[in-house]
């Protein structure tokens, strides 16, 4: 290995067994919560066994939402768990893909590094992977890195990383690295009873490749009891102890809470000779209460067109939770497909309900029916918030309908509109490869004064999060004006339009950035905060006068 191991950070790593999606990103994101709150440095990384380089070219009904990081990198949706919870901006660093890795010891080898050598799986793959775990901790100084792999134990794509981590742990010394391990203990309603066998296969497989586990987290939806985990450690070679239950919760915000009930956090310290008070977690019990026992309830729409895989706008549907918390309700969400709107009309979807959301997304498909919902938000007075897409859809939807230009339109949706009022970014034209080359990361934004974008964050400046290819077109930016738009959020030299309100109405906002993918569980987002608060008077107003 070229650089060294820190001798001052501690590893852990978090591998899955007998099925996947079982919550490794939560259980990483738990662990770190713990340790950060006990006064460590924690940085969290994914490494992802597809040979795609990044994601970002991956159907979100594949993979789910893309995470974009301030850096610009496009992201696994875990990444996304890991801010939410520790509050620490991850970037590039912290997703490793095959498709990286292969990628950079390939160009390594055509550029002559290896010397004329034989490029093999070991130990110039492994030594990649090593090197990007090292590079990491160096980067971040952190003291802890939890590493998660994705994928599941016996996977045959997954074996480079699993052989890496063996090679790891072996390098680092005793002490410095723990291995935990994600499986699953599922009831049997025929037999009556749970069984440990799918548990003892997985760790069987694991330690064939040489990874013996220090700890069992074992998904359940029901407690374990202590016989059970004495003869899952009996089996898997583990402590008893160290036999972790991981129940189903009714959020995902108690799960640090039931891993601090069972000592998780002091035992990982303890084996790894680490030493700090103990975790103060008022803050975060203060909130599941409130999570779990709200003062009110609302509903407010989410209108897309990848409802049906709710994992693509899953920061979106955080960043409600956090929302919720900071004005002391619950918000229910009703998951809307845009093609049904632009069929049946908006009235059969949307007069129950507190608020309308139109997220980001690409193509044309439901565009109709997101144009309609916005129509019917502006008429009716109903709290609008428009994401990226949403905030060009708001544009175009006002520019027919209260400006008069007939079929306007995104040149994304019709190149031959005769009133493009979203038109492709000047930077964007000339670009071939779909990876990695939008608009992407974060970037500065000016807020006017006494608007409701500026009454949210309380600032004139902001820096958001982007990922899109399209804007506004700033030869329809007075027409707009002169119709009751205000451009409310500009990029610093005043190109770009980054925020638009309109006039004379509750609540009507959009954004061509996510501010969903800054929300933290304890730092709520303004502009979700904001949209919550106005749905909740729209509510009571509504109310009243019912």
């Amino acid at each position: 290995m070229t650089k060294k191991i820190p001798e001052k950070t501690r590893f852990i790593f978090v591998t899955g067994g007998v099925v996947s999606s079982l919550g490794k990103g939560i259980a990483c994101a738990s662990l770190g919560f713990l340790l950060k709150s006990r006064g460590l440095k924690v940085t969290i990384m994914k490494m992802d066994p597809y040979l795609n380089v990044d994601p970002g070219t991956m159907s979100p009904f594949q993979h789910g939402e893309v995470y974009v990081t301030d850096d610009g990198s496009e992201t696994d949706l875990d990444l996304g768990h890991y801010e939410r919870f520790i509050a620490e901006n991850m970037s590039r660093m912290n997703n490793v893909t095959t498709g990286q890795i292969y990628n950079t010891v390939i160009s390594k080898e055509r550029r002559g590094d290896y010397l004329g050598a034989t490029v093999q799986v070991i130990p110039h793959i492994t030594d990649e992977i090593k090197q990007r775990i090292i590079v990491l901790a160096r980067e971040t100084d952190a003291e802890v890195v939890i590493i998660e792999v994705g994928g599941t134990v016996g996977d045959i794509e997954s074996q480079p990383f699993l052989e890496a981590i063996r090679q790891f742990c072996l390098e680092a010394g005793i002490g410095n690295t723990s291995n935990m391990h994600l499986t699953l203990v599922p009831f049997i309603e025929s037999a009556g009873e749970p069984k440990t066998k799918p548990t003892q296969h997985s760790v069987m497989r694991l330690r064939e490749i040489g990874i013996q586990p220090d700890f069992l987290i074992c998904r359940s939806d029901r407690h374990l009891n202590k016989s059970l985990k004495e003869k899952i450690a009996l089996f898997c070679n583990v402590r008893p102890e160290r036999v972790i239950e991981a129940i189903d919760v009714s959020t995902i915000y108690e799960v640090p809470l039931r891993f601090a009930d069972q000592q998780l956090d002091s035992k990982v310290m303890g084996l790894m000779n680490l030493k700090t008070d103990p975790a103060n977690l008022n803050q975060l019990q203060n909130i599941v209460k409130k999570i779990k026992d709200p003062q009110s309830k609302i509903k407010i729409a989410i209108c897309g067109k990848y409802i049906k895989l709710k994992d693509a706008y899953k920061s979106i549907t955080e960043s409600f939770v956090h929302a919720a918390v900071a004005n002391n309700t619950r918000v229910t969400l009703k998951w809307v497909d845009s093609e049904e709107v632009e069929k049946d009309g908006p009235a059969k979807y949307f007069s129950d309900v507190c608020g309308i959301l139109i997220p980001g997304g690409f193509g044309n498909r439901g565009i109709e029916g997101k144009l309609t919902a916005i129509k019917y938000s502006r008429e009716n007075k109903v709290p609008f918030f428009g994401i990226c897409l949403g905030l060009q859809c708001a544009v175009i939807e006002f520019a027919r309908n209260s400006c008069n230009l007939k079929d306007a339109n995104s040149i994304e949706f019709d190149p031959a509109t005769p009133h493009p009022v979203i038109h492709i970014m000047e930077s964007q034209k000339n670009i071939k490869d779909l990876g990695g080359t939008m608009r992407l990361g974060a970037y500065p934004c000016i807020l006017k004064d006494q608007t409701r974008s500026f009454q949210a964050y309380q600032t004139n400046y902001i820096n958001e999060r982007h990922r899109h290819r399209y804007e506004v077109n700033n030869d329809y930016r007075r027409i707009l004006q002169e119709n009751g738009m205000v451009l409310s959020g500009l990029s610093p030299d005043g190109n770009l339009v980054e925020m638009i309100e309109i006039e004379n109405h509750p609540y009507f906002l959009g954004c061509q950035f996510h501010p969903e993918l800054k929300s933290r569980i304890t730092q709520p987002h303004p502009l979700f905060v904001s949209f919550v608060k106005a749905a909740l008077e729209f509510c009571s107003k509504n109310q009243q006068n019912g």
